[in-house]
């Protein structure tokens, strides 16, 4: 029985204009109407607590690749999982060595410049804007560190890629089966959507999953369900279509 919903926000809930369409919004809002729904995404809280506030949608929200969550109601985050100060320096160090475009989560906001990182206290990393042979090269420059849980995402807004850093076991499994305790909810018992690589430990934890049709074939492959694309309003076709006529049978 599906009694909770998370959705990804790039590539799933919004489409490279980083709008909500309004099949999306609609499908969204009628799946919300008979359960929790919560995004679950690797961007940093501002971003969750903007587009869930847009859906309405109250309960516990995911951000930062599942180190953090939010309550959208007060916008503060309730939970989260630091880096370290020594896997942060060490990733930020890295890339500003290599003059990537990054940014990083605090306690009270986010930096996007070396000047502006107040201290190493993050709770997570993502270096953006890069080829995807780049990206595969910085994920597997940390390959030997256990400390960190590193995966890379495609960027549906530019093309581009990003590679994320979170504490080693920390990632949209683990912070969707948190937020489910807070509701009750085993992620056995949830419907999970996603597009990419770091969607992969939550559409695999979850009883119902859908891939878009932009996800690579390696996340398709996983999937229960591959839904069109999001410019083809993917998600609300595969809300419509497959999730809701289950939870009438």
């Amino acid at each position: 029985m599906i009694q909770a919903a998370t959705l990804d926000l790039d590539g799933t809930i919004i489409g490279p204009d980083e709008k909500i369409s309004p099949a999306v919004f609609d499908a969204v809002s009628r799946l919300a109407g008979h359960m929790p729904v919560f995004i679950a995404t690797g961007r940093e809280p501002a971003d969750v607590l903007r587009y869930s506030q847009e859906l309405g949608l109250r309960t516990p929200q995911l951000s930062d690749g599942g180190a953090n969550i939010l309550d959208p109601v007060r916008g503060v985050s309730v939970w989260s999982a630091p880096l370290g100060p020594q896997n942060a320096e060490l990733v930020v160090t890295k890339l500003r060595m290599m003059g990537t475009a990054f940014v990083a989560t605090h306690a009270n906001g986010t930096a996007s410049t070396f000047d502006e990182v107040p201290n190493w206290d993050l709770i997570r990393v993502s270096a953006l804007d890069m080829s995807e042979e780049t990206a595969d090269e910085l994920a597997d420059s940390f390959d030997g560190n256990r400390e960190m849980h590193v995966v890379k995402a495609m960027l549906p807004y530019n093309g581009l890629w990003a590679v994320d850093f979170t504490l080693a076991g920390v990632d949209k499994a683990t912070g969707v089966a948190r937020v489910g305790k807070t509701l009750g909810v085993d992620p056995v018992d949830m419907v999970a959507a996603g597009d990419s690589y770091n969607d992969l430990p939550m559409l695999e934890s979850c009883g119902l999953s859908i891939a878009m049709g932009g996800a690579p074939q390696e996340v398709k492959d996983v999937a229960d369900f591959v839904a069109p694309t999001v410019e083809d309003d993917g998600l609300a076709v595969a809300i419509d279509s497959y999730v809701l006529p289950r939870l009438s049978n």
